[in-house]
C-alpha cells in the first residue's frame, strides 16, 4: 500500500483502490487536491491498473471542501483556486481507465462531485449525495449533478440542501447499486475485477467514446464509436480475444 498525507492507495490484481484519509470527515483541502491528481494522472499511466476505485476512510466518503482553505479576495487567488478544484475533478473524468465511486458515507458538496465525477456509482445504505452550497451562501455543481439527475431531481438537490440516501439514489437511477455498508467494497471489487478481466485497450476505448460523445448527436457519437472498433480491429487485444474464443480459454491481455 502507498501512503500520501491525505490519501491511501492500493494496488492488487489490476484494481487501485484510493482511499480519502482526512480525518475526522476526509474534508478537501489543496494538498488533497494535488494528491488525487498526481494519483489519478499516474494510474491511467500505470500497466498494472485497469480499474480504479475511490472511497473514503471511516464514516464519511468526503464531507466536501476545507472551508479553512477559502480564496481571499486578493487578486487572482480565487481564479487560481477554482483551477485547481476544476483539475481535481477533470482528473477523473479524464482518466482513461473506469473509475468506480464506492460512497460510503456522507459525499457533500465537492465530495458529492467527486463521486458524480466517477464512471460507476456504488451507494452504502448509509450513504447519501448533498450538495449545500446554498445554505452557505455559494454555487456550484449544477453541470455535474444533471449529469445524473433528472432536471426536477437535480434542482431539488441543489435548491433544498437535502440529503439523498443510498436507496433513494438507486430509485432515482443515480447509483448502480445500494448495498449494506459492509458489503460495499466487496461490491465494488467485483465489478472492478470484472473491468479488469476485460481487454484493456477495448475498455480505454469505451471509455474515449463516453467521454468524446457526451452532448454530441447520436449520428457523430456513433461515427466516433465505429472508429474505435476500426482501430481496435487491428490490435493484440483483439487478436487474442478472438484466439481465447475459438480455443475456448480465458483471454491473457496484455497492456
Amino acid at each position: 500500500m502507498s501512503t500520501h498525507e491525505t490519501l491511501n492507495l492500493d494496488v492488487t490484481d489490476y484494481v487501485a483502490t484510493i482511499t480519502i484519509n482526512r480525518p475526522p470527515v476526509n474534508a478537501q483541502n489543496n494538498r488533497f487536491r494535488e494528491e488525487l491528481v498526481e494519483v489519478v494522472d499516474q494510474l491511467g499511466d500505470r500497466t498494472d491498473t485497469r480499474a480504479i476505485i475511490i472511497t473514503g476512510e471511516g464514516k464519511a466518503f468526503s464531507a466536501g471542501a476545507d472551508l479553512s482553505e477559502r480564496p481571499t479576495q486578493d487578486p487572482g487567488h480565487y481564479t487560481a483556486h477554482n483551477r485547481r478544484v476544476r483539475a481535481s475533478f477533470d482528473c477523473l473524468l479524464e482518466c482513461p481507465k473506469p473509475i468506480i465511486a464506492a460512497v460510503n458515507g456522507a459525499a457533500i458538496g465537492a465530495g458529492c462531485v467527486t463521486a458524480l465525477c466517477c464512471d460507476i456509482l456504488i451507494v452504502s445504505e448509509k450513504g447519501f449525495l448533498q450538495m449545500t452550497e446554498v445554505k452557505v451562501g455559494l454555487a456550484g455543481g449544477v453541470a455535474h449533478v444533471r449529469r445524473h439527475f433528472s432536471e426536477s431531481d437535480a434542482r431539488l438537490l441543489i435548491y433544498t440542501a437535502r440529503r439523498i440516501y443510498g436507496p433513494e439514489l438507486l430509485l432515482k437511477n443515480v447509483a448502480s447499486a445500494c448495498v449494506a455498508p459492509d458489503k460495499l467494497l466487496e461490491t465494488a471489487q467485483d465489478i472492478a475485477a470484472d473491468i479488469a478481466k476485460a481487454s484493456p485497450s477495448a475498455i480505454r476505448a469505451a471509455k474515449k467514446s463516453f467521454q468524446v460523445t457526451e452532448g454530441v448527436s447520436i449520428y457523430e457519437g456513433y461515427r466516433f464509436e465505429q472508429g474505435q472498433t476500426k482501430a481496435l480491429s487491428t490490435s493484440d487485444d483483439t487478436a487474442e480475444a478472438m484466439a481465447a474464443f475459438r480455443e475456448k480459454r480465458a483471454p491473457d491481455f496484455k497492456d
